[in-house]
């Protein structure tokens, strides 16, 4: 079969369509609960802010643990009994909310919940790798990917529309129905994978005790530190905007500055995965870091709302395409048996950089502005973009 024709093998098939939906709602339960429990703690267990801020970060680091194991187990039995398995366990624990405790029980139930939306997800991005045309595979990790942005844009909007005018218990159970609702679909998808084929490599196979090959696929690392230091980028925007923009007198635009940011990428994202399959990934990832680069200049630039907004389109079209094509990137260095590993190893990049970039740039928030802050960002983009050629980029060919 040659290029032309399979570019033209469909990306959304069922199995794809029904993972991609499994993917949403698991993340749009994630970002449901992620802008609302701090807040939860800090009301119905009057835990403090540092509590509170501790409450929300258990969450990473359970994502974090359930990344680091899930990859090996993904290739060893498959991608779709570990998405079952994760699912189930995430129905357990999102129906542990409805238990009364304290705020220390709430502490493990984030934990817990945290690694059970890392298994899941980490075996949808396998299925996504897997169920995609060969020859269209960055442009199906782009379209998959808007699952998330789906996630990130319409979560955090409607959890705090709904804790208006309802009780915290209402969110809980649409978690637990969207948790269901994937369980049962994930059935339908089906997968050509033969775990007992697809070793990931034979001494890793036979090797007694730890071994950390089993866990980070050593191809995707070099993308995955990448990713890590674009996630410091994107967790100084989510930590630091609100603020910023109070400081700025910018709060009413800044309610719609995640709205731009989805919107663009949304429109970007299935364009640069296009480009990625016919060109290379390069032609995406030069632009998406001048992207990034300029996101933070408009942010310290932005004194006028439609700056601060244009600042979120850029963000989209910088951090939005970045972060699915270095997935894609991870995907596409690594053989096919190590495609849930190497999802994983990406992930744990993405989750380090978000999850512990607000404690490391909160450090110096007390002797810099936030303007300051930002300006900042906009260096480390550049010097990950130096970075990214040193490691990847300079080496690759363009596609024919």
């Amino acid at each position: 079969m040659n290029q032309t024709e399979n570019l033209k093998q469909p990306i959304f098939t069922k199995s794809f369509t029904v993972n991609f939906t499994i993917n949403f709602f698991v993340y749009l339960c994630m970002y449901l609960l992620l802008v609302i429990i701090a807040d939860y703690s800090k009301t119905a267990f009057h835990a403090s802010d540092s509590l509170a801020g501790l409450v929300v970060g258990l969450f990473i680091v359970g994502s974090l643990l359930g990344r680091f194991g899930t990859g090996k187990y993904v290739n060893k039995f498959g991608p779709k009994k570990i998405l079952i398995a994760g699912l189930i366990f995430l129905i357990i624990t999102q129906l542990l909310y409805f238990i009364p405790g304290s705020v220390t029980f709430l502490m493990v139930i984030r934990l817990l919940n945290g690694i059970a939306t890392a298994i899941a997800t980490t075996a949808t991005g396998t299925i996504a790798a897997h169920v995609t045309p060969v020859e269209r595979k960055s442009e199906g990790i782009s379209l998959f990917s808007l699952s998330l942005v789906l996630g990130t844009a319409i979560g955090p909007f409607f959890g705090i529309l709904l804790l208006k005018s309802f009780s915290i218990n209402l969110l809980f159970i649409i978690c637990v129905i969207l948790g269901i609702l994937s369980l049962i679909i994930s059935l339908f998808i089906n997968i050509d994978f033969n775990p007992s084929t697809n070793k990931t490599d034979e001494k890793v196979a036979k090797a007694s005790g730890f071994n950390i090959h089993s866990f980070i696929a050593k191809e995707a690392v070099p993308v995955a530190i990448v990713m890590m230091i674009i996630g410091l980028n994107y967790a100084s925007i989510l930590t630091f905007l609100k603020s910023f923009a109070e400081q700025r007198d910018l709060v009413e635009a800044s309610s719609y500055f995640f709205i731009c940011y989805a919107v663009a990428s949304l429109i970007t994202r299935p364009i640069a995965g296009r480009l990625i399959d016919a060109r290379s990934e390069n032609v995406v990832v030069y632009p998406a870091f001048i992207a990034l680069i300029i996101t933070f200049i408009l942010l310290v630039l932005s004194h006028s709302s439609w700056i601060l907004l244009l600042s979120g389109v850029f963000l989209g079209i910088g951090y939005g395409n970045l972060s699915s094509s270095m997935q894609a990137i991870a995907i596409k260095v690594s053989p096919s048996s190590k495609y849930g590993i190497a999802t994983s190893t990406y992930f744990i990049g993405l989750d380090i950089g978000i999850g512990f970039g607000p404690s490391l740039l909160g450090l110096f928030t007390g002797m810099i502005s936030y303007t300051q802050v930002y300006l900042i960002m906009a260096i480390v983009a550049a010097l990950c973009t130096l970075l990214y050629f040193l490691i990847h980029g300079r080496k690759v060919q363009p596609n024919t």
